[in-house]
């Protein structure tokens, strides 16, 4: 059998808390005389007041430390030499966050109950955050583009469909100068997790041409008219160069912690101390020092590795009417397409007139083994 259990209502939860009713309010302040009534008028409004001058206070002290704040990370970020773009975004992230601390104190301490501004807020953010999530994904990528940084302004990218120069890196978007000057604004989100091809990151870059020379035509002759057209053009890179880009180059001649320079430590002579510069002319201590860096530059060259840059020519194809070359040489990133159209015509111009190399085109022998006459259609009956 179903027993009724009383309903509680908010006056029985009121009365459980200790928590005074409006009724009860009302009563106590209509039994009070004139005098008790501006009495306690007078104590609110000073305690207001005096709330309200703490809260005044409280607000311009706050106010005067967040700028501090911002000056002193503004200077620490600019020291570092932090991207500018990195740089706005925490400075105005700091910003905003201790001004929505200081704002939720001045309000406790006016007396008015911020559980219910903090409740709001986070309600608000929810229902924000699902009406924006492609936007805050941008801005997410955004973030992970200006830490991580796989490019910078000013790089050469190819990403999402697009090439172009990066002119500007914000908070949403990333936007990119093509060749033939048109502006594409790429979303940070698909950026921040698709492949990207920064032709900017390395140091050096290689060129490639195919070279179709005709049957017959001396391999090693166009191979040496290649070579003396990139040897006369002071862009091609000769020889052995140590790309600084390239992972632990920077390190092995940079780093004194690493292993190259204990193993350079061990193999060379010490370095001129201190009481050796103070007891030796300092003719001697110059020759010393002198001596000494000669070693260390000669060891750095033998254990850092180096890359060989030299121009290559090799027979990449034999086709049906050709004899394809390829021809490779190694350029500064900043003139690669320089480099490549001003050889693609010196190529065409130079290399028959050196070698006696022509250039063949696409043919077909056609060769007749018959000479029987070809049928003829029977008379109309």
């Amino acid at each position: 059998m179903l027993e009724d259990t009383p309903t509680a209502t908010p006056a029985d939860a009121a009365q459980a808390l200790d928590i005074p009713s409006v009724q009860e309010e009302v009563h106590s302040l209509s039994t009070m005389s004139i005098d008790e009534l501006l009495n306690q008028l007078v104590s609110s409004s000073v305690k207001f007041a005096i709330n309200l001058a703490i809260a005044i206070v409280v607000f311009y002290v706050g106010k005067f430390i967040i700028t501090r704040l911002y000056r002193f990370i503004g200077s620490i970020m600019l020291r570092r030499r932090v991207d500018p773009s990195l740089t706005t975004f925490v400075l105005s992230t700091v910003r905003i966050i201790l001004y929505f601390i200081l704002i939720v104190t001045v309000i406790g301490i006016l007396g008015i109950e911020t559980s219910s501004f903090l409740a709001l807020f986070a309600s608000a953010g929810v229902a924000i955050g699902m009406a924006l999530s492609g936007t805050l994904q941008n801005f997410a990528g955004g973030v992970l583009i200006l830490l991580l940084k796989p490019y910078k302004v000013g790089d050469y990218i190819e990403a999402q469909g697009y090439a172009g120069t990066v002119s500007e890196i914000q908070i949403f978007h990333t936007l990119i100068s093509t060749p033939d000057n048109k502006a594409i604004i790429i979303p940070n989100g698909g950026l921040s997790t698709s492949s990207i091809n920064n032709w900017s990151r390395r140091d050096y870059r290689r060129v490639s041409w195919t070279v179709a020379i005709s049957y017959g035509d001396s391999v090693e002759a166009a191979r040496k008219a290649l070579l003396d057209i990139f040897a006369s053009d002071p862009r091609v890179m000769q020889g052995k160069e140590i790309d600084r880009t390239a992972p632990g180059a920077d390190a092995a001649l940079i780093d004194t912690n690493n292993d190259v320079e204990k193993t350079v430590t061990e193999v060379m002579p010490r370095k001129p101390g201190f009481f050796y510069r103070l007891f030796h002319n300092k003719r001697k201590v110059q020759d010393a020092l002198e001596r000494w860096r000669t070693s260390r530059n000669s060891v750095l060259a033998g254990l850092v590795p180096t890359i060989d840059y030299s121009p290559k020519v090799v027979v990449n194809e034999l086709a049906d009417s050709s004899v394809n070359l390829s021809a490779r040489a190694w350029v500064r990133t900043p003139d690669y397409w320089g480099v490549y159209y001003d050889l693609n015509e010196r190529i065409y111009t130079e290399l028959p007139k050196a070698s006696g190399i022509s250039f063949p085109f696409p043919q077909m022998d056609i060769h007749v083994t018959s000479n029987s006459p070809l049928p003829q259609e029977p008379d109309n009956v």
